[in-house]
């Protein structure tokens, strides 16, 4: 028998926790086919789905000559969170065993995605047919999990 010293025996990390499916939705176009394939995988996988709508302010309130009304900012806020509820509706009666998050962020889609998405299963988003590939070139290149693109057509 032979004993090596000071042998380094590789300790393997511990595995991490997913706790949810993570989809990028754009509440005022919302598209079914992601909506439907994030659910589908949240279900499959036996955890919850985090629904993530990112928004900016109207272009509206930058011509406010003294900042934005915090009465103002509610109001549009809430009209944005109604706007979820009601995309994500039919896609909670149809798979009513999923637990949904429900959230709604003042930030660019791509840094809110990324933000919400550390340490999901998987992260879903649409394509469109045009103007988004910058948006889903950043999710590839930094998500820390696995990235659906599921076409909206």
């Amino acid at each position: 028998m032979v004993l090596l010293p000071d042998a380094i025996v590789p300790v393997a990390a511990p595995a991490r926790r997913v706790t949810q499916v993570t989809l990028g939705i754009d509440a005022c176009h919302p598209a079914e086919r992601p909506i439907d394939f994030a659910f589908d995988a949240a279900r499959v996988r036996g955890v919850r789905l985090h629904a993530v709508h990112a928004w900016e302010l109207p272009s509206c309130a930058a011509g406010l000559p003294f900042g934005i009304p915090e009465e103002d900012r509610a109001t549009w806020e809430d009209h944005e969170v109604q706007l979820l509820a009601d995309a994500l509706r039919p896609w909670r009666v149809k798979y009513l065993r999923v637990p949904v998050l429900e959230d709604v962020v003042r930030l660019d889609p791509a840094h809110a995605l990324l933000h919400h998405a550390e340490g999901a299963a998987l992260l879903v988003v649409g394509r469109g047919s045009g103007g988004d590939a910058g948006f889903v070139q950043a999710l590839l290149r930094e998500a820390r999990c696995p990235v659906a693109i599921v076409p909206e057509a």
